[in-house]
């Protein structure tokens, strides 16, 4: 009897701690909060070239829904973060907005921006997020991509056990995903690219093609994109200004064109 209820007891232990253990399991597989808000918004990716700063991969659009955001430029090592809680956005503090005042300025309401850090701090139940302006949606004719940051506190004990659609809401109530944004042009250029595939099976008669648009030395930012549309870069040299299309690049000084390749 003794060696066979050593036995039973001995299994009863090994069911019983796999039953603990496939929970625990379970729960160390799933995706952390971080992973699922980095799938939600893409990061941007940003390198450099001649020209300065430059966008490689873009990320997430996202449209500023409050006033409160300081932005400081891309070379700025120091953030002066806004706090978001309970619903109410709080513009970073005194001391650190004079320590950049003379380089900073406030993100207006409908500014667009990539995200371009995440973080996530269950201790201290935050989630940061740093943020740069997105100049080619904001069609801004001096590229600043200035970046700013944003905390949002919840209440002491509570993140661990928010959900990420929670999270998410509360983002979305500084940083709305913008409905358009990159996606929308891209949109915009793949019709363009199908129409102009469906050109060989059957003529499609539309009238006579459209004529050439031409750029001309003193032409404003604003007439140049008229004719071209906005540029896949704009590069800031501040008399000097230059749009790169796929195949030109136009060259502004002091606001007009002086030069075209």
């Amino acid at each position: 009897m003794w060696p066979r209820f050593g036995i039973t007891t001995s299994m009863l232990a090994i069911v019983a701690g796999g039953i603990f253990l496939r929970p625990a399991l379970t729960a160390q597989n799933a995706p952390s909060m971080l992973e699922q808000l980095k799938a939600q918004y893409k990061l941007v990716k940003t390198g450099s070239d001649a020209y300065g700063l430059t966008v490689v991969d873009p990320g997430t659009v996202l449209d500023v829904q409050k006033g409160g955001l300081l932005g400081v430029p891309p070379q700025n090592a120091v953030f002066c973060p806004a706090k978001f809680q309970d619903g109410s956005l709080k513009a970073p503090n005194g001391f650190c907005a004079a320590m950049v005042q003379q380089v900073s300025r406030y993100l207006q309401v409908g500014t667009k921006v990539y995200p371009i850090k995440i973080d996530v701090n269950l201790e201290k139940d935050k989630v940061s997020f740093q943020v740069m302006e997105c100049d080619s949606c904001n069609g801004v004719q001096q590229p600043s991509f200035y970046k700013s940051e944003v905390n949002f506190q919840f209440a002491k004990g509570t993140l661990r056990n928010t959900s990420v659609s929670q999270v998410e809401d509360t983002i979305g109530q500084v940083l709305a995903i913008d409905s358009g944004g990159d996606s929308q042009q891209q949109g915009n250029q793949g019709a363009q690219n199908q129409d102009s595939n469906q050109g060989g099976g059957q003529a499609q008669q539309q009238g006579p093609p459209p004529e050439p648009q031409q750029i001309e030395k003193g032409q404003t930012p604003a007439q140049v994109k008229a004719a071209l549309g906005n540029p896949d870069k704009i590069v800031n040299l501040g008399a000097k200004q230059i749009f790169v299309y796929k195949d030109l690049k136009v060259t502004f000084l002091n606001g007009k064109v002086s030069d075209v390749q």
